[in-house]
């Protein structure tokens, strides 16, 4: 069976060819630049082959086709039709309080994506676009939505709720949403097989760190909590996101800089995080830990905000949770990170969390790096975002 996997943003797309029984990737690729010139890069695993073409893309449709026609390609090509394409499945970002799991995408469904496009701006429209390209170009063939919310939607009210007037919750969706879902849903998911397969009570938290980074709380394969909110930038410091700020300093800033309230967004979602703290250095962790090597004290600090930011995360989760069995991490910091999940977990002793300094030296792949007394297992457990988009597409689509 074979699975295309869609992410599209405003610029770019994403694409997998995959078997979601298995996880195989027969293809992976990136289109960027549409709207400008457009570039295709291709990869076949398999083949360890590797190509990259300058191909006109003024809309995604193009993009979109510029993909199915290297998927037959006669010497990058891992298909003899587009035929064997059995289904479609879409990243997306935000479905607001409409969608709690993925779905079918048909004209109702594309229309409450338009009506999130105010909780999502940036990545609904992009995400809509993807989806009415592969419309055009793969006409009658069936497409699924896989939602990024579409996971925290099991959070209680007293999570999910601001503390704001109620006018703005009923008339607005003012509320927690949280990202990064399907990330979030396979890793708790593979955390519970591998902690003996038995959801109900497990109690689970997971770490995903990475340029863009989340967290959530789990309880028998339910997210009952998660730091992101309205939209990505709260929560934790991030490459280049804020995290959370009192909404006192972006007045501020605004008041005595003369910004206006999207100059101010821009700057907190593009110019904060640990970039700014490391005094314009990098949003890179890995320049930052090179960095505080040599002596750079604003990298250091920028690591430490970072750690200590997560560590107090994990503490009111365990909190929310009424203890902890299983601590994850995940993305790119999470899974390759081995200094920053040390850190993170020297300050968890209190909860019976023990790392075993050998095991933890794991960069990319699954394994148990706490020792076999720690009354927490602590897992890097790496993500595979597309693989649970097809699994729900050929579930969805009855392949």
């Amino acid at each position: 069976m074979n699975i295309l996997v869609i992410n599209a943003g405003s610029s770019s797309l994403k694409y997998q060819l995959m078997d979601p029984a298995t996880g195989a990737v027969s293809a992976k690729g990136l289109c960027e630049r549409i709207g400008l010139d457009g570039r295709l890069t291709h990869k076949v695993p398999a083949k360890d082959a590797k190509v990259t073409r300058d191909i006109p893309m003024p809309t995604h449709s193009e993009a979109i086709s510029a993909v199915l026609e290297i998927l037959v390609d006669a010497e990058y090509g891992v298909i003899s039709s587009l035929d064997e394409v059995d289904a479609v499945g879409h990243r997306v970002l935000h479905g607001g309080v409409k969608f709690v799991e993925s779905c079918i995408i048909n004209e109702a469904c594309k229309e409450a994506i338009r009506e999130c496009i105010p909780l999502g701006p940036l990545h609904n429209p992009a995400n809509l676009k993807g989806i009415e390209a592969c419309e055009q170009v793969m006409p009658g063939k069936p497409q699924v939505a896989v939602f990024d919310t579409a996971f925290h939607m099991t959070m209680a009210p007293k999570a999910y709720r601001y503390a704001i007037p109620t006018e703005y919750y009923e008339n607005d969706h003012l509320r927690r949403y949280g990202f990064h879902g399907t990330s979030h849903r396979f890793v708790s998911k593979r955390a519970a097989e591998l902690m003996g397969g038995q959801t109900e009570d497990l109690k689970v938290i997971v770490c995903h760190l990475g340029n863009g980074s989340s967290l959530s709380a789990v309880k028998g394969g339910k997210c009952q909590d998660t730091s992101m909110g309205l939209s990505p930038l709260a929560g934790l410091p991030m490459g280049t996101r804020s995290g959370d700020i009192d909404t006192c300093v972006a007045q501020f800033i605004m008041n005595k800089y003369g910004m206006s309230a999207d100059e101010c967004l821009s700057m907190l979602n593009k110019k904060s995080g640990v970039l700014a703290l490391s005094n314009g250095v990098s949003s890179d962790f890995r320049d930052l830990e090179a960095g505080a090597a040599k002596g750079d004290e604003a990298c250091q600090l920028a690591l430490d905000k970072f750690r200590y930011e997560t560590c107090k995360y994990i503490g009111s989760y365990a909190a929310a949770l009424g203890g902890l069995d299983c601590l994850v991490f995940t993305a790119g910091v999470g899974e390759n990170g081995p200094e920053t999940r040390a850190e993170i977990c020297k300050n968890l002793a209190f909860m019976g969390v023990e790392l075993d300094p050998q095991r933890n030296l794991v960069r990319g792949d699954e394994a148990l790096i706490s020792t076999d007394d720690s009354k927490v297992k602590v897992w890097v457990i790496p993500t595979n975002e597309e693989l649970m988009i097809a699994q729900d597409t050929a579930e969805l689509c009855g392949k």
